[in-house]
């Protein structure tokens, strides 16, 4: 689905933030006037468009909050964080360039701001982990005890960004939820500079740990959703987490080992050396695959490429997925752009109870985490989800 730029990627992510409209997350003519004064393929311009576009909105919600408008100030408050997170979005390159922190803390700072005034039943929450804490929401319909989603994201999301993503949408369905971050996201890469890690189901215990406390959940109707990479790293938890009513891959992963990668595109990798020198040049020409790496020695905290293929050989659900016992859904986009017919994978692999949805450009579902769409994919989600919790 091509949108406003021939850069797939810069249309994608333009997709991505205007996907929070239904949602308040964002404004499609703010969207749409802000990528049109965007230069194609420039992360520097790309930058500061979109955070021109927040700034303005972050005014707009003050003035707003100022003459007693809550409700405005709210909205307003809700929508700059998702712009000042598509600002941050291509500035991992270089983490010490101030720019990084700062636009992140401001799409943290509005979000929090934006539902302390929008009312709703909302919680900051700090998860107990290892000898530190990662940060989470906690979103409710009552106090009531409920099933509840506990919902993280994968190689790029934060958890403000999951509000628009999952949390309403939940919410509506009868859903407590629980977002969180955990290493190599959000604010555990950024504020404490702990990096992915394989074993992600000791991530994931903490957090059912957590929710086990909670009077308003239900202990053993607590469904884990794991978006993008999180595909791959909920799966894995599922695997030796077996507290879990369910799992969604929101799209199924089956492998994220560049050199797999790097492989299904032709190229076996015998030396790393030579891998990296090829993809230092390939950069200079591809926003993707900048982006790719880029990324990838920020959350995995690697100091090369060639360290990064190290850091990464060890995700793969191959001799995992079959130890899964709760039942698991497996999303699959037809034009997914970072794991094209990995879904499949996952789910020949699976040997639990076992449901693959597909999505094609039909329901305007078919990139990558059903962008373009959320509404609809969500709605299937919770069927399924409903399902299994009878």
């Amino acid at each position: 689905m091509k949108l406003i730029f021939d850069d797939p990627t810069f249309s994608y992510e333009t997709l991505r933030t205007l996907s929070y409209a239904p949602y308040g997350g964002a404004d499609v003519g703010e969207v749409l006037n802000t990528t049109y004064g965007i230069e194609e393929s420039n992360f520097d311009s790309w930058y500061a468009q979109w955070h021109q576009l927040a700034d303005r909105v972050m005014k707009r919600a003050v003035d707003f909050e100022k003459a007693s408008q809550i409700v405005s100030a709210s909205e307003n408050y809700l929508k700059a964080s998702n712009y000042y997170r598509a600002a941050e979005f291509f500035l991992h390159g270089n983490p010490d360039d101030p720019r990084m922190m700062a636009t992140w803390g401001q799409s943290r700072r509005t979000f929090q701001q934006g539902m302390k005034l929008s009312g709703k039943n909302f919680e900051i929450v700090q998860i107990p982990f290892e000898d530190t804490a990662m940060p989470g929401y906690f979103y409710k319909i009552d106090d009531q005890p409920r099933s509840t989603m506990l919902v993280h994201g994968g190689y790029d999301s934060t958890g403000e960004e999951l509000y628009f993503q999952v949390a309403i949408d939940a919410l509506k369905h009868g859903y407590n939820v629980l977002t969180f971050e955990g290493p190599g996201q959000g604010a555990m890469i950024r504020e404490q500079h702990l990096g992915f890690r394989p074993d992600w189901e000791t991530v994931v215990s903490a957090a059912v740990d957590y929710l086990e406390t909670r009077s308003d959940v239900l202990a053993d109707q607590i469904v884990l959703m794991g978006i993008s990479f999180g595909g791959l790293l909920a799966p894995r938890a599922a695997a030796y987490e077996h507290r879990l009513a369910g799992v969604v891959a929101d799209d199924g992963v089956f492998s994220f080992s560049f050199a797999d990668a790097f492989a299904a595109r032709g190229h076996e990798v015998t030396d790393t050396k030579v891998v990296a020198a090829k993809l230092r040049t390939l950069m200079m020409h591809s926003t993707n695959l900048r982006w790719v790496i880029e990324n990838g020695l920020f959350t995995f905290n690697a100091n090369s490429i060639e360290e990064l293929f190290k850091k990464t050989q060890d995700y793969t659900l191959n001799g995992v997925a079959d130890k899964i016992e709760c039942p698991v859904l497996v999303g699959e986009a037809a034009n997914d752009g970072f794991f094209k017919g990995q879904p499949a994978m996952l789910y020949q692999a699976l040997k639990s109870d076992k449901t693959l949805l597909k999505f094609d450009s039909e329901d305007g579902a078919e990139e990558h985490c059903q962008m373009g769409a959320l509404n609809y994919y969500n709605q299937r989600v919770f069927e399924w989800v409903d399902s299994i919790l009878k």
